[in-house]
């Protein structure tokens, strides 16, 4: 169940984010665009160079950036429709499934509509292929065994990049 400290590491990211873009837009605000003619021209040869430098490794971390997002889309859309071939586990298991399915959800839509706030968000959001057939209670129970597993470790994963994003 995803709660206040669940959610918090990926609202820390996104009000990181939005703070950079807040800051690098009042830096873009307060750039001089008059003449610069009394400047000699090595010097402004120089901080031509270094703003392509800078530029270029700021693509390099954004395309670095849009693919962490996109695969965190990635698999938890595909964790989406695992946990979606469990329905109907047990009576006991229903509600947890339920409610995993939906945080899940949640998570996928957030991520999904911060790479659409960046402006780096495929064209059309994934169709789901086709997910496992589960018909016996013991397939289920089993594959829900195996999918709460590799989506701990999935989360495990996650939780540390998002961390790591996070430090200053």
């Amino acid at each position: 169940m995803a709660g206040p400290a669940a959610q918090s590491p990926m609202k820390l990211v996104a009000l990181q984010l939005l703070l950079w873009h807040s800051a690098l837009w009042m830096v873009q605000e307060a750039a001089p665009l008059g003449p610069a003619s009394s400047l000699p021209q090595s010097f402004l040869l120089k901080c031509l160079e270094q703003v392509r430098k800078v530029q270029g490794h700021g693509t390099e971390l954004q395309e670095k950036l849009t693919g962490c997002l996109r695969q965190l889309h990635s698999g938890l859309f595909l964790y989406q429709g695992l946990l979606q071939t469990l329905e109907g586990i047990s009576p006991e298991l229903a509600p947890t499934v339920d409610m995993l399915c939906l945080d899940i959800a949640d998570f996928a839509t957030t991520i999904w509509q911060q790479m659409e706030e960046l402006g780096t968000a495929p064209a059309l959001q994934p169709t789901r292929g086709a997910t496992p057939a589960l018909p016996s209670a013991f397939q289920r129970r089993v594959g829900g065994l195996l999918v709460a597993s590799h989506l701990q470790s999935f989360l495990e994963l996650v939780h540390r990049v998002l961390r790591h994003l996070a430090q200053p």
